[in-house]
């Protein structure tokens, strides 16, 4: 995408996502990777994938595949949840994803994060999985009281909970406990507890389109999908799907 072209969009778009493709294909096509935009003008959308990297499911393949995701909300839009899941779907042409954890939603300096946070974003989540959307919904960094009340609360219950190790060597006791005694997977992941700050985005942006008002855009939500042959685990394909926003005039 030439640096005039994408500053020209940029500058009447409100909305920017951006799709890597398979990570995995990267390597094999080194310096061939290009940007390639396109650009929805009712929705004043740009939409920026690596296009060499794009891979779908082929669907005599989907059932020997396991299709899962993660999002991570960096704003508290509730219909971020529905929209990033529609992405993943259409990214990789399938109909329903096996999977998808939430990570914890955003919250300000010093509040603990309790049921009543949770409960709008599950409920988001519950509905997916009624519209045949998503399969199994899960949660990520819950101690083992909070992920009891949501449990209990829940119309569609968890059926995995992920544990940060680099805060927890071993898992708690209560929590394996609970986990075991209510068939709930316990995974481990080594996310950062700010998968994409603001700043580190307008960076990026930055350096890669000169003069795109960077610091006007922030992210607003971060989908990472793998695909996984289920008979082997081997992982045939992952990617993330961002999407941010142009931030309100002051």
């Amino acid at each position: 995408m030439g640096t005039d072209t994408a500053r020209s969009m940029l500058g009447t778009a409100n909305t920017l996502i951006l799709h890597t493709g398979n990570l995995m294909n990267w390597g094999r096509l080194k310096k061939k990777c290009t940007v390639t935009p396109s650009e929805e003008d009712s929705s004043q959308t740009v939409e920026c994938a690596v296009t060499q990297a794009m891979e779908t499911i082929n669907p005599e393949e989907r059932e020997e595949m396991k299709v899962s995701a993660k999002l991570f909300i960096l704003d508290s839009g509730l219909s971020s949840i529905r929209h990033a899941v529609d992405m993943a779907c259409s990214t990789l042409a399938v109909a329903q994803l096996d999977s998808v954890i939430i990570a914890p939603p955003p919250l300000e300096d010093g509040v603990i994060l309790t049921l009543e946070h949770l409960q709008p974003y599950w409920r988001e989540l519950e509905s997916l999985v009624q519209d045949n959307k998503v399969v199994a919904i899960g949660t990520s960094d819950l101690d083992k009281p909070l992920l009891e009340q949501l449990y209990l609360w829940a119309q569609i219950k968890p059926s995995s909970n992920q544990v940060n190790l680099a805060s927890c060597c071993i898992m708690p006791p209560d929590l394996t406990a609970f986990a075991k005694e209510f068939d709930i997977q316990l995974l481990t992941h080594s996310d950062s507890k700010e998968i994409l700050p603001e700043e580190s985005f307008q960076e990026v942006l930055r350096d890669t389109v000169e003069g795109s008002d960077a610091d006007a855009w922030s992210p607003v939500w971060v989908l990472r999908y793998s695909v996984i042959v289920k008979t082997r685990g081997i992982i045939k394909s992952k990617g993330y799907t961002v999407q941010a926003k142009r931030k309100a005039p002051y």
